[in-house]
């Protein structure tokens, strides 16, 4: 298949930077990414608190959004609602998206569109393109990160905000986002994630460093195990979130 065909199609080329055994992992779940009670159900349970923390940084209304690593669409659906002009969603996980197209087709939103596409081809494609771009609890999960910091960076206007989420790398983060998450609480799947790909926050922020941006400010997550609750704190010794800004030029 020639490009300009392969482009019609909306079929990305085979990526460098996508991990297989992620795409079918996450793949085999799509049905379940709209069940409150399933898998899924931790980023339904903080998808509050991540749009609460974006929108303090990037503003969300009025402004194009792009959505990194978009799933099932939980948080993509979130920010158009909060007001975005539009919000594109892309994901190399097809059965994902299509979950995620029929969800806003019933929901009768008609701000977000979603594409299969590497975020690194898009941003070839349409550097600038975009008001405010987040990619969140997606960096754990590719073999090379800093390429998609670096594709964020170029995707959004100068002067817009990147905001990323992932877990930090330590004996806290192993004990609760993995021990405690998959295993004791079965808050999500066995191997959902390896702690050997968590990212800290220096290596990050120098990520964020490289690729032009400005660290801005960031926020963790905490869980109570007994209100089954999420809450945002100061501590980003387990998940955690960052805003930065790509400078103007």
């Amino acid at each position: 298949m020639n490009p300009q065909a392969q482009k019609k199609k909306n079929l990305p080329p085979t990526p460098a930077n996508v991990d297989s055994e992620e795409i079918n992992k996450f793949s085999q779940l799509a049905h379940k990414w709209w069940d409150k009670n399933s898998e899924f159900k931790p980023l339904h349970d903080i998808n509050p608190l991540r749009l609460e923390f974006i929108d303090s940084y990037a503003h969300l209304a009025g402004k194009n959004i792009l959505d990194v690593g978009c799933g099932g669409g939980i948080l993509s659906e979130a920010m158009a609602k909060a007001g975005a002009n539009s919000v594109t969603g892309i994901d190399l996980a097809n059965k994902s998206l299509k979950i995620a197209q029929l969800h806003a087709l019933q929901e009768q939103i008609d701000n977000i569109s979603y594409r299969m596409v590497s975020v690194e081809d898009l941003a070839i494609e349409t550097p600038a393109g975009f008001g405010a771009v987040t990619c969140m609890e997606m960096l754990e999960h590719v073999p090379d990160p800093g390429s998609v910091v670096r594709a964020c960076a170029q995707l959004v206007q100068p002067g817009g905000v990147v905001c990323f989420s992932t877990i930090n790398r330590n004996t806290k983060s192993y004990l609760q986002a993995i021990i405690a998450a998959e295993y004791i609480l079965q808050l999500m799947p066995h191997g959902t994630h390896d702690h050997r790909k968590f990212i800290t926050p220096a290596e990050l922020a120098r990520l964020c460093r490289q690729a032009g941006l400005e660290w801005l400010g960031s926020s963790g997550f905490t869980y109570n195990p007994l209100t089954r609750r999420y809450h945002l704190t100061d501590s980003l010794d387990v998940n955690y979130m960052i805003a930065c800004r790509r400078p103007l030029d």
